[in-house]
């Protein structure tokens, strides 16, 4: 009799999950590199997370990634190894299920976001001026790390509500200035890097309504959000002159360093990626 050697399992863990753009990306990525592997949607409620990150492994996954809402939970359960970039952000969205036994926990949201301007806005020099960043979620967490670790000199943030955004000053130290959110827009003179992390502009979401006429020319806008791709906030920084980059870069960059852990091959994110998701 012969043994088979198991085909490695990965997914993403989310609640709801349906919406997600993962699964039509990884699945991409696999039949591109003709690996032998299977990537899957899990609805896990956060009632049954720490119970099924023990399954899982046994069923054949070598990791998932984890989103909306466990991102932050999974940091609080017994034995999980946190690596240093997730404890700082606070949260992780990428799991590697070790052969002893044991789960890893990272976060590539701040790599995928520095990836996806270098290589849509190749001429961005993150210390050439101030950063200016809109929200003070989790997103905004993996970002800030990220453009302190690059060297942007000043990083100022609005939030609609202010103690978040305290929060933020007191983790990443002197280089966080806060403003108050009806006051948002003064956060733009002189700013280099602009960047909104909440969900305003979303497709059913309310609009981004902060006036933007402080915006530099020469600035590089981004917008987290990908559906719709080209937001208003986009939309509006592109007609003055910035160069803008849109949020399904991000996407893509932070899945590639797990993909590479899990199956073996370091994808590529080019065109035909995207049209993949796009398409799906």
């Amino acid at each position: 009799m012969t043994d088979h050697p198991r085909v490695p399992l990965a997914g993403v863990i989310g609640h709801p999950i349906a919406h997600s753009r993962s699964p039509a990306l990884h699945g991409y990525w696999l039949k591109r590199y003709g690996i032998r592997g299977h990537y899957v949607p899990l609805d896990i409620a956060p009632s049954d997370l720490a119970q099924m990150l023990q399954v899982l492994p046994r069923l054949g996954f070598v990791g998932v990634n984890i989103t909306i809402p466990h991102k932050e939970a999974i940091l609080k359960i017994p034995d999980v190894i946190i690596t240093d970039r997730a404890a700082l952000i606070g949260a992780a969205n990428t799991l590697i299920f070790r052969k002893d036994g044991r789960i890893q926990a990272d976060n590539t949201d701040g790599s995928g976001f520095i990836a996806n301007l270098r290589q849509n806005a190749p001429h961005w020099v993150p210390s050439a001026g101030p950063a200016a960043i809109f929200g003070a979620g989790g997103a905004a967490r993996a970002v800030i790390a990220a453009l302190i670790e690059v060297g942007v000199p000043e990083i100022r943030i609005a939030n609609r509500t202010r103690p978040r955004a305290e929060a933020l000053r007191s983790d990443f130290g002197a280089k966080v200035v806060v403003s108050e959110w009806v006051q948002a827009s003064s956060m733009l003179e002189d700013a280099m890097t602009v960047v909104n992390t909440t969900s305003l502009g979303m497709t059913g979401k309310p609009d981004f309504r902060v006036p933007l006429e402080g915006l530099r020319s020469d600035a590089v806008v981004t917008d987290l959000v990908y559906t719709p791709l080209m937001t208003q906030f986009l939309i509006e920084a592109q007609a003055m002159g910035c160069t803008v980059v849109d949020g399904l870069g991000m996407l893509l960059h932070q899945a590639a360093p797990g993909f590479e852990r899990w199956f073996g091959q370091r994808p590529e994110v080019d065109d035909a990626t995207r049209r993949a998701v796009l398409s799906a």
